[in-house]
């Protein structure tokens, strides 16, 4: 498998414990290899006792038939203790490798994703990614081993039944599972856009629900996230039929293998002991324990190859994003004021992330978003999020300026208040104002504001945006302030730069 590959790409972002995986694989080999030679002893000891010999002839394969019983569930508790440790500890990593690449991508390649679409990467598809440790790197690697073992011994006493089982062996572990995984991929790909649409819906109805319901638009979100997990409970059942279907094949071809070993033991039973014909007869069964993982292995195959390319896109925004606007013309003096006017889609946040890269010096440009976090803390916290060194009196004196002030004085405890939930905590109007305050707070030479006044009513969003466009009304005259919105007020006559599409123009 080359380095390109999907699955090669995941198993460098999990980094799992390579010594940890292989001991997993032994105790597998040895849990499942237990039942193996459980049944060869089991079927040695009944026709044995069927010959009614001493007592004694049968005391050493009465306790191995105990001890290999035992042993088999002692050691497949032992794997899963291994496998599952493994496969969390890679998820972990995984998560990890991919928030600090993220924290090196350009900045757009994560903020134009919508926050559903987040959730979704790098909780599902890591997960999925995760699994293919302990649902089909093992699997396949202890069926392989067992199924070579079971073939060997079964030649020795009958070359004929042993190609009967290794041709059997394959349609249960090779052709089931790759009929399998043809038929998931497809179905697979669907069920992983309703999925992502679904978590999106729901993600945006929970965030912004106040301003939804007075909008009317709620119920339609809801109807529409609950419209999703349908179409992908179908696309699932879709994806699940195949393997199915193919979970037939082991089971006849256990029905085959067992009728090949019954001619062959008809043929040499003038010639072998009864013991031997009785080893011949049962042996087949317990080798299929192994294969009938597989067809499942096929699907968490299938799964976790495209789930390791939604991961691979997450960090890759080359095909993910349309071309960015060209920000050379835009070149910003201390005191600036510039509005970037423009309809949804037209590249306003894409403009403003290009801005805080070219001025990405220290303290020298700050982006504001428009969907920044509100912490489960206090109102302070909150704040001093923008300047930790802020003073009480800087905070009230900034949420005074946003028109927050009488709702600061309601607060059972001020700024020390706690909001519980986070945004939960203020509606969409009060979480834009403290988020504009945060602004306010900074002291940073460039601020670059996303849609500061969304929510808000008209009155109020016309003269928050003239106090931001004013050089000294909201921020000092000497710092430069980028506003993107959608709208300016009638009144004033300010620098717009207005978006359309990927170009812009600008007018003085």
């Amino acid at each position: 498998m080359s380095r390109d590959h999907p699955l090669a790409a995941a198993f460098h972002l999990l980094r799992p414990r390579l010594p940890r995986l292989a001991l997993a694989a032994v105790l597998g080999v040895f849990a499942l290899g237990s039942a193996l030679a459980l049944a060869g002893v089991s079927a040695w000891l009944i026709t044995r006792a069927w010959q009614m010999p001493p007592v004694l002839d049968l005391a050493i394969a009465v306790v191995t038939v105990r001890a290999l019983g035992i042993s088999r569930g002692v050691l497949g508790y032992c794997e899963r203790l291994a496998s599952h440790d493994t496969a969390l500890r890679a998820a972990g990593t995984a998560r990890t490798q991919l928030y600090r690449r993220l924290s090196a991508a350009p900045v757009d390649a994560v903020l134009r994703m919508s926050s559903g679409d987040l959730v979704s990467r790098i909780g599902a598809s890591v997960d999925e990614v995760a699994d293919v440790l302990v649902r089909a790197a093992l699997p396949i690697v202890v069926s392989a081993i067992l199924s070579s073992t079971a073939v060997a011994v079964i030649a020795v006493i009958s070359p004929v039944a042993a190609l009967v089982l290794a041709c059997c062996l394959l349609v249960a572990g090779v052709a089931a599972p790759l009929l399998v995984a043809r038929a998931t991929a497809a179905t697979e790909l669907i069920a992983v856009q309703h999925h992502s649409l679904r978590d999106t819906a729901a993600v945006f109805a929970l965030e912004h629900a106040p301003e939804l319901r007075v909008s009317g638009r709620l119920d339609g979100l809801i109807l529409e996230s609950d419209t999703e997990q349908r179409n992908w409970g179908r696309a699932a059942d879709r994806a699940a039929l195949p393997a199915a279907i193919a979970s037939a094949a082991p089971t006849a071809a256990v029905g085959v293998s067992v009728l090949g070993a019954l001619i062959a033991a008809i043929t040499l039973a003038q010639t072998v002991s009864p013991t031997t014909l009785a080893i011949l007869m049962l042996l087949p069964l317990s080798a299929f324990e192994a294969s009938a993982a597989l067809p499942q292995a096929a699907i968490h195959l299938t799964r976790a190859r495209i789930a390791a390319i939604r991961l691979a896109e997450l960090t890759d925004s080359r095909p993910l994003y349309r071309e960015r606007p060209v920000v050379t013309d835009v070149d910003l003096q201390p005191g600036d004021r510039l509005a970037v006017i423009g309809p949804s889609g037209s590249g306003k946040t894409t403009l403003l992330m290009m801005l805080a890269e070219r001025y990405e010096s220290p303290l020298t440009a700050g982006l504001f978003a428009e969907d920044a976090h509100l912490f489960a803390t206090t109102v302070r916290d909150n704040l001093l999020v923008a300047r930790g060194d802020a003073g009480d009196d800087e905070l009230t004196v900034a949420i005074d300026r946003v028109g927050l002030r009488e709702w600061l004085d309601g607060l059972p405890h001020g700024l020390s208040t706690v909001l519980i939930g986070g945004a939960a905590a203020v509606s969409a109007g009060q979480r834009r104002r403290l988020l504009l305050a945060r602004a306010l707070i900074s002291r940073l030479p460039i601020v670059l504001l996303d849609e500061p006044t969304e929510h808000l009513d008209a009155a109020t969003s016309d003269e928050f945006l003239t106090g931001l466009l004013t050089p000294g009304g909201l921020f000092a005259p000497d710092r430069t302030v980028v506003v993107a919105t959608h709208h300016l007020p009638e009144e004033g006559n300010f620098p717009i730069l207005r978006m359309e599409s990927a170009e812009y123009s600008r007018q003085a």
